[in-house]
């Protein structure tokens, strides 16, 4: 049988996360594929981060990335350049994950070529278009797109089989990142949490949805939360958006109980949110993880594209409004029962084997 040649497109953080063992396990197996990476580098500085932590080069780097870069640019460049890739390397599988702008890119380009997508994390919806923006049209779009879509969840199967999408086309796979985050606790098995250390509020918040006035909402909820709680502490990996920092710098920065901090590399925040004792966060990928930790998870938005982990209760929308946070945080921080019913909750997301499952389908694929 000739080898199944993939080209794996990635162009921010949480993409490399989530593609690292996929990539790793194809690479793994060069008597049945040939693997090209390419990046779009629509986040440059956090998307080498994880690169260097799984050992990965990029076959091929667009570069795309300029100050105050918007979304036609990044449209625009990752088109392009990935058209252009394609055409010289002539892939047979172009494997696209999620719902980033070069997500959607790459499905576009391929489709030009008439190469058949492959779509990891297929079928995650909020049914509001602009809820998260631009994610929910560009994973929408990539559907129509795509020839195989790799769910993550039961749910997410439904979300396509209701679009129209054959059921021959879907596999439920489980989610990536959890075959991510148990790669990294067998190579850098995180420490136990000191048991005398302070407990520690661990904040991510970055979407467009929540710059601006939501995310001093946010911030004024932490400042409640360390006035309410003495003993409380935070911890803000902070984004790189100017317009996240804008918000974040002045209203925090200054507070003895909270530590701002560069991103995390990956397993840094792995053993971050192993040492948390309560997560807020508006990044879907931690409402996949921390779960699997143990740690419950406060979603900073009005809607989620993963309703799997709210009805599993592992997670609960409190969007990003300050008195809403506050209430729920101070619930399980007050209630030891309320807490345990959300650590002890099972993980809805997967058992670590979905990329073995994605690969079993693209080398059976005619």
């Amino acid at each position: 049988m000739a080898k199944c040649k993939l080209m794996v497109v990635i162009g921010t953080r949480p993409e490399a996360i989530k593609l690292a063992p996929l990539i790793l396990a194809a690479r793994a197996q060069p008597e049945h594929f040939d693997v090209c990476v390419v990046r779009t580098s629509q986040h440059k500085e956090m998307l080498d981060q994880v690169m260097a932590v799984f050992g990965l080069v990029a076959d091929i780097d667009l570069n795309i990335m300029q100050p105050n870069q918007d979304l036609v640019h990044i449209t625009t460049a990752s088109l392009r350049g990935l058209y252009d890739a394609m055409a010289q390397h002539q892939p047979d599988w172009v494997v696209v994950q999620g719902d980033t702008t070069t997500t959607f890119a790459g499905a576009l380009a391929a489709f030009y070529h008439r190469i058949p997508v492959a779509h990891v994390e297929a079928g995650l919806r909020t049914g509001e278009r602009y809820l998260p923006f631009p994610e929910e049209i560009n994973r929408c779009l990539t559907s129509r797109l795509s020839d195989w879509h790799f769910a993550p969840t039961p749910a997410a199967r439904d979300n396509l089989l209701r679009e129209g999408i054959a059921a021959e086309q879907i596999v439920v796979t489980g989610n990536t990142a959890i075959d991510a985050l148990f790669l990294t606790l067998q190579r850098q098995a995180p420490a136990a949490a000191d048991q005398s250390a302070p407990d520690t509020l661990l904040i991510t918040a970055h979407r467009r949805e929540n710059q601006g006035p939501p995310m001093a909402e946010i911030c004024g909820a932490v400042l409640d939360l360390l006035t309410r709680y003495p003993t409380l502490h935070a911890l803000f990996p902070v984004h790189l958006s100017p317009a996240v920092r804008a918000t974040v710098m002045p209203m925090l920065g200054a507070h003895p109980r909270v530590t701002l901090v560069e991103p995390l590399d990956y397993p840094n925040f792995v053993l971050a949110m192993h040492q948390a004792k309560l997560i807020l966060t508006d990044s879907g990928g931690v409402q996949e993880e921390a779960p699997s930790l143990g740690k419950p998870v406060l979603v900073l938005r009005d809607s989620t594209e993963r309703p799997e982990a709210v009805a599993a209760g592992t997670a609960q929308l409190v969007g990003a409004v300050r008195s809403q946070i506050v209430s729920a945080a101070s619930k399980l921080l007050d209630d030891p029962q309320a807490y345990e019913a959300m650590a002890r909750a099972v993980n809805p997301f997967g058992d670590g084997q979905a990329c073995a499952r994605i690969l079993a389908t693209l080398r059976a694929a005619p």
